[in-house]
């Protein structure tokens, strides 16, 4: 039986990097069909008239540590992946990367397993999974607790390296200081994405990282040594360096607007910046404090912080993120766009996301002229 062709009319369409207008979007089932002219729309299509706004491809979303309520850090099985997972695919982040924060080798396993759980019971939206620690720099720990950190032993590199056999997307955020660059180059070599982050790391020791096969750097200008007149730090590697990319919470709170647009100005490529929410539970819900590791996180406005006043990941929705970057730095919103879409599907190797092209993921979202979103369709569905 053929699958339901749906025809989404009456809003500019992003294709190809640019907005078409006069256009239609094609869905058939879980893919897309195509863009095509109104005169084109097969008899048999069901048409939605969006009257005004933006079509757009689904957000894809490196760091998500939490939402609906609910942290990967509290329970590691599936129930806690589906609510993450249906609470960012609500905002808009319809491909997700759960994000384990620094915790025991017991929940890195637990973790590892629920989402191999969630890939076999094939959860929509979970990609795979990102390990951000434990192996940092305690001097640059930020929220992660400091006891749970240490390096990385031989025992934890095999532990990664079945589970990058056994995942499709594995990235781990780590502190050059607390691994070697043999076991990046062992780890890069397997398929993970290396990122750099919460490191005292200078530039050569980041090159030297990157060298050996780290790609990204984790929330840039957060938790990492900055540039100086004499030492560029990890942000001047990040941005100098080609061979990185580097995602970016684009709040205003964790990121000057003037850094964020210096940043963007300055990046060498092919390497790109890329946006991340790093989403605690908050995401997705009306809660305003909720634990980690045993401590208490408030939430204040936009803003989520520790007792002692220490930044706690965000509460950060990625149709936000892109709108400040067009607002505060004066960025297109088709530059905009694509950090939220293609940079990052195209980091991870996910070329059935991030835009709206035939055959690809029919994750859409429809956004109001104030990029708010309307609708979003995952896998061709309606959320």
């Amino acid at each position: 039986m053929k699958k339901q062709l749906t025809a989404l009319k009456g809003a500019s369409i992003l294709e190809g990097g640019q907005f078409c207008r006069d256009k239609v979007l094609l869905l058939r089932g879980a893919r897309l069909e195509g863009i095509v002219s109104d005169q084109q729309v097969p008899p048999e299509a069901v048409e939605i008239d969006l009257a005004g706004g933006y079509l757009v491809p689904g957000f894809v979303d490196l760091q998500v540590n939490g939402g609906g309520g609910v942290m990967l850090n509290d329970t590691q099985d599936l129930a806690t992946l589906r609510t993450i997972a249906q609470a960012h695919a609500a905002i808009g982040a319809t491909s997700i990367l759960p994000t384990l924060i620094t915790d025991t080798p017991g929940h890195v396993q637990a973790a590892i397993r629920a989402v191999e759980a969630a890939l076999a019971a094939d959860v929509p939206g979970i990609l795979g999974l990102h390990l951000e620690g434990p192996h940092l720099s305690k001097a640059r720990k930020g929220a992660h607790d400091a006891a749970l950190i240490r390096p990385m032993s031989d025992t934890d590199l095999e532990l990664l390296l079945q589970a990058a056999s056994r995942l499709p997307v594995l990235k781990i955020t780590v502190a050059p200081e607390t691994v070697t660059n043999a076991q990046i180059a062992t780890l890069s070599g397997a398929g993970v994405l290396v990122s750099l982050g919460h490191t005292e790391a200078d530039f050569d020791t980041c090159a030297a990282a990157a060298k050996a096969g780290a790609r990204c750097v984790t929330h840039l200008f957060n938790a990492q040594s900055q540039i100086t007149g004499r030492e560029p730090g990890t942000v001047g590697a990040a941005l100098a360096l080609g061979g990185l990319s580097a995602g970016l919470i684009a709040d205003g709170i964790h990121v000057h607007p003037a850094s964020m647009s210096l940043a963007l100005q300055a990046k060498c490529g092919p390497g790109q910046i890329f946006l991340v929410s790093d989403a605690m539970a908050t995401a997705g819900s009306e809660i305003e404090s909720f634990s980690l590791n045993g401590r208490q996180i408030h939430r204040s406005g936009n803003r989520l912080s520790l007792a002692d006043g220490t930044l706690a990941g965000a509460h950060l929705e990625l149709a936000s993120a892109v709108g400040n970057l067009v607002e505060m730095c004066g960025l297109s919103l088709e530059q905009a766009l694509a950090m939220a879409g293609e940079v990052p599907a195209a980091l991870i190797g996910a070329a059935h996301l991030g835009s709206l092209a035939a055959g690809r993921q029919a994750d859409v979202l429809h956004l109001n002229a104030a990029l708010q979103i309307q609708t979003v369709w995952q896998r061709g569905c309606p959320v």
